[in-house]
């Protein structure tokens, strides 16, 4: 069955933008990153890693994906990771 003309159909390329978000989904982080502020930011997640690893950890494979080297070695963990931990050992 064909489309009736003039409606439910759309140009071609006239939807959201490849990479945009949606209003929502934005919306939502702005909220969630203005919670973390409010709650201390870095120095809360640090507390948070030594207080919960488990799931301090969880948060971070979520946020951080593993960076491949492009010669074939070992996956490696980005920099910043290598920089939470220096705060939580200390």
């Amino acid at each position: 069955m064909a489309w009736p003309k003039g409606k439910g159909r759309r140009a071609a390329g006239s939807g959201r933008k490849k990479g945009v978000q949606n209003h929502l989904t934005t919306a939502l982080k702005d909220l969630i990153l203005q919670a973390l502020a409010n709650a201390g930011g870095v120095d809360y997640l640090t507390q948070q890693a030594k207080d919960n690893p488990g799931v301090f950890l969880t948060l971070v494979g979520k946020v951080l994906p593993l960076q491949v080297k492009q010669d074939g070695a070992e996956p490696r963990l980005p920099a910043a990771v290598n920089h939470i931990h220096e705060h939580v050992d200390s």
